[in-house]
């Protein structure tokens, strides 16, 4: 069975035509037809160069020192908090009974005036173990920053009329390099439009589900240690109560020393000793088509006001025989050998790390 599931990862990515670090670019927006039949049909990402938002005004002033925290001195946002930068991600179970098991852990949501939250941000260092985030991913740039939403186009135009609906949501992310998102997919077709700093991507199709080892997780949150508004707090985790069990995956793509390399490489060899995650980086302006189902790691670096900010349109995707065909390939039990494979993927890891 592992044989052929490595034959239909070989064989999709050649239909696709995506090798590392291979993502297509345009110069300038596809027409709608075009993006259907090359993009969207396939399920092939795209990133648009930097004329796709050149008329956005929030592309000049965003990206300034002053711009939001003035535009939004008054307004009151969402800061999704954590100790290391990892929210909606594994993180050591807590217990003290549970040694080496692991649960999903979500950030703490502070709600803050913004110059509070982009001091927040600019401050983040893991080291002192508070890292702010504002991520709140609920149609949050027409929602509590309605005041800046008229600097960016309402919707994409050409992705629009390809995929036949406006978008569900429209959400705007503020962060630095201190947060990292980690592997997951979304039911939706995203257009991802970074205005400040860039955005890295490791991509995988939907037929590699089975690298990631998705599991069964413990819901947890991370909690302030005193209910007072003692901004920053101090943060500790808790398992949710009731239960709650979140499917995640398994694998961190750069895991911090030699040590943790060697673990996650025995757990987890069909990641990492298969073939390499598709790579891109999508700078200030650039636009990323992102294909639904595709799993995405993100980390990201800032720009020169000290921030990344970007806004993602979430267009509904089309539940059709692709779904299907997907959810019977996940369901299939793959027995994996790790002698079977080569050591060429990790010696490639390794080396980009500098591990």
């Amino acid at each position: 069975m592992e044989r052929s599931v490595r034959e239909l990862w070989a064989e999709s990515r050649e239909l696709l035509g995506l090798h590392a670090e291979d993502v297509p670019r345009a110069d300038l927006p596809p027409a709608p037809l075009a993006f259907v039949r090359d993009h969207v049909s396939p399920g092939r990402p795209l990133i648009v160069s930097a004329a796709a938002t050149r008329h956005w005004p929030a592309a000049s002033l965003w990206p300034t020192e002053s711009y939001l925290p003035d535009a939004l001195h008054s307004t009151d946002v969402s800061v999704h908090l954590t100790p290391s930068g990892r929210a909606d991600a594994l993180a050591p179970h807590p217990h003290p009974r549970r040694p080496g098991a692991r649960c999903f852990a979500s950030a703490h949501v502070r709600r803050v005036d913004f110059p509070s939250a982009v001091r927040l941000i600019r401050g983040s260092d893991p080291a002192a173990g508070l890292v702010a985030y504002a991520q709140q991913q609920d149609d949050c740039l027409r929602g509590e920053y309605a005041a800046v939403a008229g600097d960016v186009d309402a919707h994409v135009p050409w992705a629009s009329e390809a995929l036949g609906c406006l978008p569900e949501a429209v959400n705007l992310w503020i962060g630095n390099s201190c947060s990292v998102t980690s592997f997951h997919k979304d039911h939706y077709d995203n257009i991802y439009v970074v205005l400040s700093g860039e955005k890295h991507f490791l991509l995988l199709p939907p037929t590699e589900h089975h690298r990631l080892y998705i599991r069964d997780y413990p819901a947890a949150c991370y909690i302030a240690e005193q209910e007072t508004e003692e901004v920053p707090p101090r943060l500790k985790l808790e398992i949710e109560e009731p239960e709650r069990i979140v499917p995640w995956s398994s694998v961190d793509p750069y895991p911090a020393s030699p040590e943790e390399m060697a673990a996650q490489a025995s757990s987890f060899p069909l990641y990492f000793k298969g073939p390499r995650p598709i790579r891109c980086t999508v700078r200030a302006g650039e636009m990323l088509y992102l294909p639904s189902m595709w799993f995405h790691h993100v980390s990201q670096s800032a720009g020169p006001n000290g921030l990344t900010i970007a806004v993602n349109y979430w267009y509904d995707m089309q539940f059709d025989i692709k779904y299907a065909y997907f959810n019977f390939m996940r369901s299939l039990e793959i027995k994996h050998s790790p002698s079977d494979t080569s050591d060429d993927a990790i010696e490639g890891e390794l080396e980009e790390k500098n591990i």
